[in-house]
């Protein structure tokens, strides 16, 4: 692909616009709260917990219902899940994690439909997938009833 003046000037505000969202207020709370987690002793040793029941839930979904552990991982899993999410560390730092996703979205969203309102932007959340002309961000292969123009 050959760099026209058009091209490079289009990367140039590409890379302004994400300076602006690494500069800005949610950013550094994102990097705020990622930080306290990663100092937070009992947010991590519980994040360790979680990691080693995740591995034996999946060894137990191998075998589904038939595993004779299946209830117990299974509630184990759930209740530490939970112990995880509310952990008030944890908790602020997936409320800055989903802000800054929600602006990514955001952003996404009004670049693609500046372009053409049938452009397909995926962004992994029904909301905005509901904004574009599919529905479903066109990864259902084609199961959306979408066409390609």
């Amino acid at each position: 692909m050959i760099a026209t003046f058009e091209h490079v000037k289009m990367v140039e505000k590409a890379e302004e616009l994400a300076k602006m969202i690494w500069q800005s207020e949610l950013a550094e709370d994102y990097h705020r709260c990622l930080y306290n987690v990663h100092q937070d002793k009992e947010a991590q040793e519980l994040i360790r917990a979680f990691q080693h029941m995740k591995d034996r839930y999946e060894e137990v979904q191998r075998f589904g219902k038939y595993h004779p552990d299946y209830r117990k991982v299974t509630l184990e899993t759930r209740e530490l899940k939970r112990k995880v999410d509310l952990h008030e560390t944890v908790h602020a730092f997936k409320q800055a994690e989903d802000a800054i996703q929600k602006t990514l979205d955001e952003i996404s969203v009004m670049i693609g439909h500046s372009v053409s309102v049938n452009v397909k932007v995926p962004t992994g959340n029904p909301f905005f997938d509901s904004l574009s002309s599919c529905g479903g961000g066109c990864g259902s292969g084609g199961g959306c009833g979408c066409k390609a123009s």
